[in-house]
């Protein structure tokens, strides 16, 4: 009879240790997830926070101010990044086209998010919206607006607005496009270029500020600024700007497809996500009721979702309808609104 062989007990110590640490090494891989944002990361760790309570899933969140097509295409097939998150519909659909996201089926998203605020083939998802909005001088007497409006030469000297290349006019340029043509929205571009109050620059705040200064009486600008700036201390600049302005939100002069103009902040599942089952839950839970509140009250984003108790101040603007036109169509006309933008020195 042979004898029993026994490992010396600190190797059987030994190897015990290192199993544990290899099962929490693939315990912790299995829940974590990186996101890569161009997003300030304070404006959505309440969200990540809330999500790592509920599902023990750790967020490693890397932001990338900018360039963020580049670095993952850069990364390849080793690239930690599963969730790809970004602002402006041209960004997402430039990180589409850019080979960097894998299409998603998932019955919570598709039954969440409308049609048209998502890709048709999952690639990416709208999480909130930005209306494009008219900021109007608190004691004008206005209920109502058409973005075609703007052009009217009763607002001549009266209109402020920040640079029409930003990504946010480039935007809503385009969606004139889609609705009133590319002549038309020429002839607008020029009329509203004729209305400015002053150079098309500076931010949507701006806009804000130059209203309570008596620059001008209206503009164009994101509501969710509104509700940063109304709910700044008492005495700052900010809640100055926010107090001197009310909110109106156009809508395109087309009753049958108008309605008011929004860019979203949205997200993709990168193409080589490690933590791809992750990465879903993670937009999955972005849309829930809970993440859908957080993202009203701590950005003033309008949710995408329905239902959802708003912010006060966003609740004061009204109800959002929403313009169907497919942000799709609006991404392909990005590059034309830009050109006419250019071509009638709107800028200048």
């Amino acid at each position: 009879m042979k004898a029993k062989r026994f490992l010396p007990l600190p190797l059987v110590r030994g190897l015990a240790l290192a199993g544990v640490a290899l099962f929490s090494a693939q315990a912790f891989a299995a829940g974590e997830v990186s996101l890569y944002t161009t997003r300030e990361p304070k404006l959505i760790q309440p969200l990540l926070d809330a999500f790592n309570k509920e599902t023990g899933i750790k967020v490693n969140t890397v932001f990338v101010k900018d360039g963020l097509l580049e670095r993952v295409k850069a990364e390849g097939d080793k690239s930690p990044a599963d969730v790809l998150m970004t602002v402006d519909i041209g960004n997402l659909l430039d990180l589409v086209s850019g080979g960097v996201t894998q299409p998603v089926q998932s019955k919570t998203l598709e039954s969440t998010i409308p049609a048209n605020l998502r890709g048709a083939d999952g690639q990416w998802y709208a999480l909130s919206l930005r209306d494009r909005v008219l900021y109007v001088e608190k004691d004008l007497k206005l209920e109502k607006f058409t973005y075609e409006e703007l052009a009217d030469p009763k607002w001549k000297g009266k209109v402020c607005i920040r640079s029409g290349q930003h990504p946010y006019n480039t935007g809503l340029v385009a969606a004139m496009i889609a609705h009133d043509g590319a002549e038309a929205t020429e002839k607008w571009l020029r009329g509203v270029k004729a209305n400015l109050a002053r150079k098309a620059a500076g931010g949507d705040r701006d806009v804000a500020r130059d209203i309570l200064g008596g620059i001008c009486d209206i503009g164009i600008a994101n509501a969710y600024y509104v509700g940063h700036m109304k709910n700044s201390a008492e005495g700052t600049d900010a809640r100055k700007w926010g107090d001197a302005i009310k909110v109106i939100r156009p809508t395109f002069a087309n009753e049958k497809s108008g309605g008011t103009h929004v860019n979203v902040s949205g997200a993709s599942v990168a193409k080589h996500a490690p933590n791809r089952d992750n990465a879903v839950k993670l937009l999955e839970y972005l849309v829930s009721q809970p993440a859908q509140a957080l993202y009203a009250r701590a950005n003033y984003e309008y949710p995408i979702r329905d239902g959802v108790k708003l912010d006060p101040v966003v609740e004061s603007f009204g109800p959002l309808k929403v313009d169907p036109l497919s942000l799709v169509e609006i991404g392909k006309l990005r590059k034309q609104a830009s050109e006419l933008v250019d071509k009638v020195g709107f800028d200048n």
